[in-house]
């Protein structure tokens, strides 16, 4: 949604650099991006594992050739991210997730080498994974019946808005935990809706 040139302008106007993913819903820019030679610029690989989970990222970074225009731009990266996890679906077995993403940034090679663009990357993917995991696993959004006109949006907004109220509260909140406690005490649900100090 905000990688768009306008957004790059203002931010580097304002003295600041961007990290700004791009997506299909770009198609000039992606199709720019996909065809740059990557076969051809080294590669830099990291490996995270922990408890149930292993992730394999590969990054390449290369300067923003002259015929891709995007305000302020200086590097673009290629990101491929190999995620084997516990299926919380199907006990025992394992779920092998690849995401490719295209990452454009005005921080240049200096501010920004590939281990800083990948780090910043992954700060972001760690921020998105805790909530889908969350409306996945906990919500159980994927088994959702709920079919009918704008009710999948608004349960969606729901969801989040409950997780965001938890999290305002207390960052480490358990948050299946959490539901169960507000199930429990519903009084107290208010509460967290009116005051801080909701807990």
């Amino acid at each position: 949604m905000h990688t768009q040139t306008e957004t790059a302008a203002q931010i580097v106007a304002a003295g600041a650099d961007y990290v700004l993913t791009m997506k299909a819903n770009q198609k000039n820019l992606f199709q720019a991006c996909k065809q740059l030679p990557w076969k051809h610029i080294p590669t830099q690989e990291q490996v995270q594992a922990d408890h149930g989970w292993r992730a394999h990222r590969a990054i390449k970074v290369t300067t923003v050739p002259a015929w891709i225009e995007f305000s302020g731009a200086t590097q673009i990266a290629k990101i491929r991210r190999t995620t084997t996890r516990l299926n919380p679906k199907m006990p025992g077995r394992m779920k092998k997730t690849v995401e490719i993403v295209y990452v454009i940034t005005s921080a240049g090679h200096r501010e920004a080498p590939a281990d800083v663009l990948a780090g910043w990357v992954q700060h972001y993917w760690c921020i998105e994974n805790r909530l889908h995991w969350v409306r996945d696993v906990t919500f159980e959004e994927d088994r959702s019946q709920i079919r009918t006109g704008s009710a999948t949006r608004v349960m969606a907004t729901l969801r989040s808005t409950a997780i965001s109220l938890h999290r305002l509260h207390d960052p480490t909140i358990n948050i299946a935990a959490a539901l169960r406690h507000h199930a429990r005490h519903p009084g107290k649900t208010i509460m967290l809706l009116t005051s801080e100090k909701g807990l």
